[in-house]
């Protein structure tokens, strides 16, 4: 419950507790507590103070770890799926989490988010090219300048570092 001052949360917190006693629940009290509305998460949201103060929603830090997690997990590089495999995959997560994240405020953090997941993609498709010929033929076909082809190809084992280079 947010309160107007800390006193106030230690008083309904009281009441809480006594009523939830006298109904035999628990309060979980790792969930529990009376802080200050910006230090605290709820629903995977958190809170901060917009411009002229005004109160705005964000994704949580330990969503966005969860994300990562989760993402690391369906694009690895040695899962022996195709791209296309991963991407239905990638698709139906990320339909998800978009609707449950569209209330956030913070559309700077959606567009990192986005970066990260096409440079882990652009990763995986090198390591499925794997040699050096086959890469710098595949982007000759995609449009690519010889340079950038062959600098990429001069570096085929390198995906994190390809990725995020010449191939951005």
């Amino acid at each position: 419950m947010y309160v107007r001052s800390q006193k106030a949360g230690e008083r309904v917190l009281k009441g809480m507790r006594k009523l939830y006693e006298r109904l035999h629940l628990k309060v979980n009290e790792s969930k529990t507590a009376v802080n200050g509305s910006y230090r605290r998460k709820f629903l995977c949201f958190h809170f901060w103070a917009g411009p002229g103060m005004e109160i705005r929603r964000a994704v949580a830090y330990k969503a966005i770890a969860t994300f990562k997690k989760r993402i690391r997990q369906i694009t690895r590089r040695s899962s022996g799926r195709s791209l296309t495999e991963v991407v239905e995959e990638l698709r139906r997560y990320m339909l998800g989490w978009k609707a449950y994240f569209k209330l956030a405020q913070t559309p700077g953090i959606f567009q990192q988010l986005d970066e990260w997941l096409r440079h882990r993609l652009r990763a995986l498709q090198l390591k499925h090219w794997r040699r050096g010929t086959t890469v710098y033929r595949e982007l000759r076909k995609m449009g690519a300048s010889e340079i950038q082809s062959a600098k990429v190809a001069a570096n085929a084992r390198r995906w994190w570092h390809n990725s995020r280079l010449e191939m951005n």
